[in-house]
Order: structure tokens, then sequence, then C-alpha cells
């Protein structure tokens, strides 16, 4: 049987200011990226989402990112890599307190926006992400892009890797995303990101943008907060999913492997 975990980045408002509609997403994925106060979020933040998660038995995932707030986190910050390493152990700690408090725990690591693109290439940077979730919890998955640095260096670190893909984002025929800025890097037709991950999941490819086949294995499929849309996206990809057979699960679940 065909399994797929869905993940939306939450929390991502701050103070007054709120960037998605929370309660619907939680309503539709299995596994929750919520910003931990650098990219986005704050206490109160951070606190309502960990406890709404909870209630709804969504996995709560550490959405780790630059101090960044005035960029959202999407600007590379050349810092050094025990200065990241200390960066991502204050954000992952602060989001388990949380969590705690609402009777859960954070389940696993995502890096955000330019940290994790970033950490495709960028060895340094990647091995202090690696660094920061071996020495607070080696037993938490770390999810990134497939054929990644992060990603290598966690498996050779002993941690748990997921492959993940996106369903509301281009892809170059490398297999990376392509740029945010640049035409097809963000997709917005609810039925062909629909048609798109139920053809991911079930056939492990997706259609670069100059249309060469490509392949991506992936245990967790991403849709944007702030993509225009997000709710009506995942609802589409949901029930897109639910028709094809495939059952939608959080890849924590069980101890289940990181593949479908």
């Amino acid at each position: 049987m065909t399994r797929i975990d869905l993940n939306a980045d939450l929390g991502e408002g701050f103070g007054r200011w709120s960037l998605a509609d929370d309660h619907a997403l939680l309503g539709l994925v299995t596994s929750a990226n919520v910003a931990c106060g650098f990219h986005a979020g704050d206490p109160g933040t951070m606190r309502a989402v960990t406890r709404a998660a909870a209630a709804a038995g969504v996995s709560v995932g550490a959405h780790v990112g630059y101090r960044d707030l005035a960029g959202f986190g999407r600007r590379f910050l050349d810092v050094a890599p025990a200065e990241l390493t200390d960066d991502v152990l204050y954000q992952l700690a602060a989001l388990d307190g949380f969590a705690r408090v609402a009777g859960d725990r954070v389940r696993y690591v995502k890096p955000h926006g330019a940290l994790y693109n970033a950490i495709v290439h960028h060895e340094g940077q990647a091995r202090a992400v690696v660094d920061a979730v071996r020495e607070y919890d080696p037993t938490l998955p770390v999810v990134g892009l497939p054929g990644s640095a992060v990603l290598r260096l966690a498996d050779e670190a002993g941690l748990r890797t997921v492959r993940e893909a996106f369903a509301d984002r281009g892809y170059l025929r490398t297999g990376e995303l392509v740029p945010r800025g640049r035409a097809g890097a963000v997709l917005h037709d609810a039925a062909e990101v629909a048609a798109r991950v139920v053809r991911l999941v079930t056939t492990g490819t997706v259609h670069a943008v100059d249309g060469t086949p490509v392949e991506v294995e992936a245990g967790s499929v991403c849709v944007h907060s702030d993509t225009p849309g997000a709710v009506d996206l995942l609802g589409a990809v949901r029930r897109a999913l639910d028709e094809a057979g495939v059952v939608v699960q959080a890849f924590t679940a069980g101890g289940e492997s990181e593949t479908p």
C-alpha cells in the first residue's frame, strides 16, 4: 500500500500579523513545520500552533532557519558553522519546549528557505545543522532535498533522513528547485498540482520546467503555506491522493521508513 506524508509550514506569523490559515492547514496535513522565531514566529504563535497540532494529531517539526525576520529567511547568510549550530539548537529547543507543554514533542527537523537551499551543497552549513540535531536528539529525523549534502551528512552521522518533494514548486532537470523569482518557480493551479503529486507519489517522477522527467523519491510532500490558495491546493491534493488509493500518514507514525 502506497503511503505519503503531507507537510506545510505553519506558525509563520509574527505578533498581530498572520501569514496563513494555520487552523485550516492543520486539518489537511500530517506534519507541520513550525517556525521557531528566527525567520518568522514568536513565542505566542509557537505555543498556539503546537497546542493546535497536538490536539489535531499532527506531527510537529522544527522549521529552523537563518536569523532573518526582515527577509523571511529567504536570503543566504554566510554564518560561521559553529554559530549556525548554536542558532539551530536555540530554535529547536525553544519549539520543543512549547510542544512538550502542549503534551507532545518535536518529532523532526526541517530547515527553512535559504538555509534549506544552501545546505544542498554548502558542506559547512550542512554539517552545522546535522551537529545541532545530533547533539540535541539523535533520534530526530532530518528532512531535506534528495541528493543534498545535509541528508548525506545526516546519514553518515547515524540520523534518520527523510527525502522531500514539493507540490507547488517547479523543478530544474538537476532535481533542484527553480529559484524563486524565476518563471515556473511556484505553481498555482490546484488541479495541476494535485495530478502532479499523485504522479510523483505513484511513479516517483515529476516534470522539470523544461519538460524533462526527473526522478524524485520522497517520503514527504510539501505545500508552502504562503503560496496563494495553499488551503485549496492542499485540499485538492488530499482528495486526489484519496481517489488514487494513497494513504496519507505522517512519516513519524510507527517508526516506518521514509519511503512510501
